[in-house]
């Protein structure tokens, strides 16, 4: 299903995968929502709404359908240990107060997933950004705010690329425009900056980037930016995502990711090969 987030706070990954777990193990049981309700006193909804991770795992309900689902023992007891893990706040939370609702999602999703494909028309990604580079973006972006304020949100830009240096770093497969490379941000100094960071990247990480010749015209993908996201649990599909100026789309519906993966394998032939893509960044560099 394709799900708009406007507002809400957004589940982690893990208390997504155990949501999918649950919902598995009681139809293993042969179970509806209303046998399951029924074991520890509460409504249908609320069990649809646990296997949605739409509201925590609450350790004694878990507990008593794990046991109403025949789960050994011992089972039970390493669920439960993932459950707490689960419902704890991502490293994120400290963030809050400049992180939309809506966003919290990506990160976590970010965060966990194994494979991050990506089409970016406009700007660097975020997980590429130097400091400058974002400083600029957002005092565009957030123009009547404090100077503190737009520090805190470059701050949690530049904490999210920790995950490039993890040990099990995600696989990133990035197209961008080549309009993306050619937008002056902050100014030549800062450009040259950023494209440096860029080719570093390129050499020290699992980062792979393509660039999309203006020359091309139109293509597939020109309609926006999009991200794709795939993770090491058997429960947790693909899941798309899509942004605009007020929120953002998370889309899971098989035939809905399969079309924007095919966008993307067409986009990915007709940009430039990955082998080509520091010579070009380099000769940027060098027109700036």
């Amino acid at each position: 299903m394709s799900e708009n987030r406007s507002g809400g706070s957004a589940p982690t990954v893990l208390r997504r995968v155990l949501g999918k777990r649950l919902a598995q193990l009681r139809q293993q049981a042969g179970m509806t929502f209303e046998d399951a309700a029924a074991t520890i006193d509460v409504t249908p909804l609320t069990v649809r709404r646990i296997e949605k991770a739409e509201v925590g795992l609450r350790i004694p309900y878990v507990k008593e359908l794990l046991r109403a689902y025949g789960v050994p023992a011992a089972e039970i007891d390493d669920f439960l240990a993932l459950a707490r893990e689960a419902n704890q706040p991502g490293w994120w939370y400290n963030y809050r107060d400049v992180l939309p609702d809506w966003f919290r999602a990506y990160v976590s999703l970010e965060s966990e997933a194994s494979l991050i494909r990506l089409y970016e028309p406009h700007y660097i990604p975020g997980l590429l950004q130097t400091r400058d580079y974002a400083t600029a973006l957002f005092r565009v972006g957030f123009p009547t705010e404090p100077k503190e304020e737009i520090a805190r949100r470059v701050d949690l830009r530049l904490r999210r690329q920790d995950l490039l240096t993890k040990p099990d770093a995600p696989n990133i497969w990035a197209i961008l425009d080549e309009t993306v490379l050619r937008r002056p941000v902050g100014g030549a100094e800062v450009m040259r900056a950023q494209l440096d960071r860029v080719i570093e990247i390129l050499e020290t990480t699992k980062v792979r980037i393509q660039v999309m010749p203006v020359a091309v015209g139109a293509h597939p993908g020109a309609f926006g930016p999009f991200h794709q996201f795939r993770f090491g649990f058997s429960e947790l599909p693909d899941v798309i995502y899509t942004e605009n100026l007020t929120g953002a789309t998370y889309i899971e519906r098989p035939e809905d990711v399969v079309t924007h993966l095919e966008v993307m394998d067409r986009m990915s032939v007709q940009a430039e090969p990955v082998g080509k893509t520091r010579a070009i960044l380099e000769r940027m560099r060098k027109e700036l």
